[in-house]
């Protein structure tokens, strides 16, 4: 083991370790079966969202276990905790995707108040499922003590008659049960087999996406992203992530080093790049106003413009995750881009050196099939794209990757909830040309701001993905394909056009262009609006409430504290 120096009168530890006065706190640190020398070393934070609630989070408790071993080689004391997950494929299509945003900021919020009452001096955080992603690492930013993020890596595909399938071939597959393509056996013994192993959904959805981000925005160990769950090598990534906070907290590297503009700026050319999920853009805005930075939708949308979209992976594509990770990761797709001059290779990572130098002597492998080459991509834009118009004067989002027409106009068919949309959908209330509105599912007038993978897979199903359009203020699964426009913004419960429109209006979008534009005059829309009364909501107590009087717009990540710019202590110096 290394001997290393630290400052134990500036460490937030001292608060409960030094001195006659701490003996108290101490005698706790006893009754756990801590020694004398291991109070006298740096407390470390290992946070984990293992539970059962979802495959994403049952092996993060085995690797949590390597991370501890990692620190404690290193001279750290760890003090493992968990917190919650939501996990939104069995969330999705009923009224507990409302309660999937809102753990993003649960779980940012439990680590700050475990961090700060037990005054841990650094952290390595551990997740699985989407939102403990961005919670964790927005966590990490909001209390700017050494930090290393370690993904808890993807599921293996299943297998179903010689293919590789995903969770989203199964709700796509009650599309198809719907339109009767396929029997209820077929269905069954696709839903037994889509999901073979422990980790997050395999295909480019939110969790690989923000896994993908963690390395790019220089919070995760290069390739660590990529391993699936089963693979055993995650220990290796989980023990050397514990090791590598560590050496942070010895060279007292902090987050806000690490994640600047130009880093925030490299984790959305990511996102675009490998076509991942339109979340990403809720998401990083989000990661920005917890160091003060800004940085909102418009700005991932002007970055996506300019983005080749070079990683072939579903569900615009063919492969998964694992693919991915065999074919190079994510160093090797940072490899390309760089070389393209898409990314900046001067900002530092957890490494202690920059993304220049970790992928130094990576080089592109052209035997394989699921990185294109920055200067031969699948598409010379990203695959995703920002929309704004007087539909959405506060912005949109869609997902083109793997979409052939990137234009749509048609009369507006609209609901006030997912529900009653999926109902439609499911017996075939609409037609062909038809924009789906589904309105109220915003961050307030959710409250929670749900996703819509059962109403867009229902429609792929039935063969109509890229026969209707679908927009809502609310958001959309990383796994959702067709022309499906999020985040519309202004939401509806703050009177935005998409609270106007009414059936018939003619909504038309343009993701070559970036507008969505509602066929219907400022003055029209003025007067609705005189007679436009907001509705209520079921959620008038309890968590949902406190959400909706707290959130604000999707624009700027949906948050619900000022961030930085309000700062007056940050707690890595108390």
């Amino acid at each position: 083991m290394k001997k290393r120096k630290f400052d134990h009168n500036k460490l937030p530890s001292r608060h409960v370790r030094l001195g006659a006065q701490k003996a108290p706190h101490r005698s706790y640190y006893y009754a756990m079966g801590l020694e004398e020398e291991d109070i006298d070393k740096p407390f470390v934070g290992v946070a984990t969202c293992w539970n059962e609630s979802a495959p994403c989070n049952i092996s993060l408790m085995r690797q949590s276990k390597s991370v501890k071993s990692g620190v404690s080689s290193e001279g750290g004391t760890p003090r493992e905790f968990t917190t919650i997950t939501v996990t939104d494929g069995i969330a999705m299509g009923h009224q507990g995707m409302k309660s999937s945003l809102v753990s993003r900021e649960i779980i940012s919020d439990s680590i700050e108040v475990s961090m700060r009452g037990h005054c841990y001096d650094a952290l390595v955080g551990v997740a699985g499922c989407d939102k403990s992603l961005p919670g964790m690492m927005m966590a990490m930013l909001r209390l700017n003590v050494p930090s290393v993020f370690i993904y808890g890596g993807s599921i293996l595909p299943g297998s179903y008659k010689g293919k590789d399938v995903t969770v989203v071939d199964v709700f796509e597959a009650v599309g198809e049960f719907s339109a009767g393509k396929i029997s209820e056996e077929e269905l069954h013994e696709l839903e037994c087999v889509a999901c073979p192993s422990a980790g997050s959904c395999g295909g480019q959805f939110t969790a690989n996406t923000m896994a993908c981000v963690s390395e790019a925005i220089g919070l995760a160990l290069p390739y660590s992203a990529g391993p699936p769950a089963p693979d055993e090598g995650r220990d290796e990534y989980a023990l050397q992530s514990g090791k590598a906070v560590m050496d942070l907290l010895e060279k007292n590297i902090r987050p806000r080093d690490i994640v600047t503009k130009d880093s925030l700026v490299n984790a959305a050319v990511v996102v675009a790049a490998t076509g991942g999920s339109t979340n990403g853009a809720l998401h990083l805005p989000a990661m920005a106003n917890e160091i003060g930075i800004d940085f909102d939708l418009f700005d991932v949308a002007e970055i996506f413009k300019t983005t080749p979209y070079i990683a072939d992976l579903k569900p615009g594509g063919n492969y998964v995750a694992k693919d991915m990770h065999e074919a190079g990761g994510v160093p090797m797709l940072l490899r390309t881009l760089f070389d393209e001059g898409f990314i900046k290779g001067d900002c530092l990572t957890v490494t202690g050196k920059t993304i220049e130098e970790n992928i130094a002597s990576v080089e592109f492998d052209s035997n394989q099939k699921i990185i294109y080459p920055a200067g031969n991509p699948i598409t010379k834009t990203g695959g995703v794209v920002g929309l704004k118009g007087s539909f959405a004067p506060e912005g949109a989002i869609v997902k083109v990757a793997g979409m052939e027409n990137l234009k749509f106009s048609g009369p507006a068919r609209c609901f006030d909830c997912e529900e009653d949309a999926f109902d439609a959908v499911e017996e075939k209330k609409y037609k062909d040309g038809d924009v789906i509105i589904i309105r109220y599912e915003g961050p307030k007038g959710g409250p929670g701001m749900r996703e819509m993978l059962s109403t867009t897979a229902a429609l792929y199903g039935q063969g109509k993905g890229d026969k209707v359009a679908l927009v809502t203020d609310g958001r959309f699964s990383g796994g959702t394909r067709g022309f499906c426009i999020g985040h519309v913004g202004p939401e509806a419960a703050d009177g935005g056009p998409i609270a106007l429109v009414k059936d018939g209006d003619i909504i038309t979008i343009d993701a070559e262009l970036g507008t969505i534009d509602i066929d219907v005059s400022k003055e029209e829309l003025e007067s609705r609006k005189k007679n436009w009364v907001k509705p209520k909501t079921d959620y008038n107590t309890g968590t949902l409430w406190k959400y909706a009087k707290q959130v604000g717009p999707a624009r700027y990540g949906a948050v619900t504290h000022p961030g930085a710019k309000e700062e007056t202590h940050c707690y890595a110096d108390i």
